[in-house]
């Protein structure tokens, strides 16, 4: 009876090391790992087919091919000659079929991602990753692209929906759009099966805006913040919102090299930008002195907000919702409501729109207007966010801000 081999792992894969010759680890089932002498490591598979031994079925390289990846070949593999098939047939069969029908979705959506990709915002760029390696890739990858039919694109979107997730399915029939739009103008797909996918859209729920507070109760909130068992660079994180209004994104990612605390300015370059346009956003004091108490803690990283986890990737973008839920303001107020209250507040002040709109960093809805107008309004802005800084200490401490609000 033949010797059981002992499953391999994956750290005793990493520590093999080459040879003079090649030779072999043995996982089992006619599995097992060529190492050459190179350095290389290849994934084959032995077997036996009509009474007969065959060339061992290459699967492919390591870590590309991870080993339970490898396993799964090796299942499929011994399924087909179950049911009286020889695998390494099959695999010259499905290659035939693939060259005779062309490109499968999977590699018209990565050259699609790697065409648009440097065009977007980095956070963009990272959704539209997510979407295709959790819902549309697994779903439609290996299906060659031009046979992919509108009712199954109906179907991955609806499977998306009845999650809830109705941003996401949005997303996902944009994306799909334009995939197969990039196809048609490469020439590898002949109609576009993801046109007018919205017609059969689940309905929307009611668009809510991000919660936020009252200018009056943000005194409150502010309290909680501080005496609240989170992390201190979380607690300065919320406070940087509130001064600065920037999105929760823009401030989770900022290194320390965009910031110059002498001259009191923060420079967002356009790729970090959703508009993608280099954004200025002026300090008021209170804000430079909370960027030098995080120096004490993080500047000796690149991240103003590095990751507890991994120091060169920023903190969750969960994080700070999840602190504004601890302290009770679920549903009430949001890291991006912040810009909401500052908006709103502003507005009611009756600053000039334009320099609220820049410091918010919009666009106008005139798109010739905005096209036109590249004015910063950096010092009106520098004036205003100082007042609003002021507005917030003065009602902290318990003043009457009616004095504060200014004609623009």
């Amino acid at each position: 009876m033949p010797r059981k081999a002992t499953p391999l792992t994956d750290s005793a894969i990493k520590a093999a090391k080459p040879r003079e010759s090649l030779y072999k680890l043995t996982d089992g089932q006619g599995l097992y790992l060529e190492i050459k002498p190179n350095g290389s490591k290849l994934w084959r598979f032995k077997y036996r087919f009509g009474g007969k031994d065959m060339v061992p079925l290459s699967f492919g390289p390591y870590p590309d091919l991870s080993l339970v990846k490898a396993r799964h070949k090796r299942t499929k593999a011994r399924e087909l000659l179950t049911d009286g098939m020889d695998p390494s047939e099959q695999k010259k069969a499905a290659k035939l079929a693939l060259q005779a029908t062309g490109l499968t979705f999977e590699g018209l959506a990565l050259e699609w991602f790697a065409y648009n990709s440097p065009r977007w915002a980095e956070s963009t760029a990272r959704k539209a990753k997510l979407y295709m390696e959790n819902d549309l890739i697994p779903v439609i990858g290996a299906r060659p692209v031009k046979a992919v039919t509108r009712p199954e694109l109906v179907e991955l979107v609806r499977k998306v929906e009845a999650r809830g997730t109705m941003n996401a399915a949005g997303k996902i029939r944009q994306w799909l759009h334009q995939i197969f739009r990039y196809g048609l103008a490469t020439g590898v797909v002949d109609a576009n099966p993801a046109t007018d996918l919205d017609v059969v859209a689940a309905p929307a729920k009611a668009t809510r805006n991000h919660p936020h507070v009252t200018f009056a109760e943000l005194p409150e909130l502010l309290a909680k913040v501080d005496t609240a068992n989170i992390n201190n660079l979380t607690r300065y994180a919320i406070r940087l919102l509130v001064l600065t209004a920037v999105r929760p994104g823009e401030l989770r990612a900022a290194p320390w090299s965009e910031f110059d605390l002498s001259n009191a300015l923060w420079t967002i370059p356009a790729e970090r930008m959703k508009a993608r346009r280099a954004h200025l956003v002026p300090l008021p004091r209170q804000a430079v002195t909370i960027l030098r108490q995080l120096q004490e803690i993080s500047g000796g990283y690149p991240l103003l907000f590095p990751g507890q986890q991994n120091a060169d990737r920023p903190m969750s973008d969960n994080t700070i919702n999840k602190a504004l839920r601890l302290i009770g303001y679920q549903g009430r107020q949001t890291g991006h409501g912040f810009r909401h209250l500052l908006s709103t507040e502003l507005n009611e002040r009756s600053y000039n729109k334009d320099w609220i709109e820049r410091q918010l960093a919009h666009g106008s809805d005139d798109e010739i207007r905005d096209t036109y107008n590249h004015a910063t309004y950096l010092p009106q802005r520098e004036t205003m966010m100082q007042a609003w800084a002021d507005s917030i200490d003065a009602l902290c401490a318990g003043a009457n801000v009616v004095s504060i609000k200014r004609k623009a």
